[in-house]
């Protein structure tokens, strides 16, 4: 079953939201990509287990691509194509409605700092993705 919110893909240095590597997205999500594509600015995704997300990710000025925003995504295989993606982006998870999914303790200093208290790290997987995206 999708989830019906969404989730922000960022980089945080001192802070700030800065630029993920356009990339290294096309590289993790290709083998999903079932519809759309990287020079689109959207991707439909499907995992080997048929689950499926949207993910929205148009580079906007020069400042080169900031966010990658996923939705519809579905627990199970989905979660870790998702948490891996982040963590090769050297992005935090960030849910709509707060806290954030950070992948090593030395993140958390580069989060805003009201982040920074509610950050729980978890490993690149799924479980771990899905269990503390419960909790948040």
């Amino acid at each position: 079953m999708p989830v019906s919110y969404s989730i922000f893909l960022l980089r945080f240095v001192d802070g700030k939201v800065v630029a993920l590597d356009a990339e290294r997205l096309r590289q993790v999500t290709e083998p999903y990509v079932v519809a759309g594509g990287a020079e689109e600015g959207f991707s439909q995704l499907r995992a080997e287990d048929g689950g499926e997300a949207d993910l929205y990710h148009a580079s906007q000025d020069e400042d080169g691509m900031l966010c990658v925003t996923a939705t519809h995504f579905a627990r199970g295989a989905m979660s870790g194509v998702l948490a891996r993606l982040a963590a090769a982006l050297g992005a935090s998870i960030v849910p709509q409605d707060g806290g954030a999914l950070i992948f090593h303790e030395d993140d958390r200093r580069h989060l805003p700092e009201d982040l920074q208290g509610k950050a729980v790290v978890i490993a690149p997987v799924a479980d771990a993705f899905q269990a503390a995206f419960d909790v948040l």
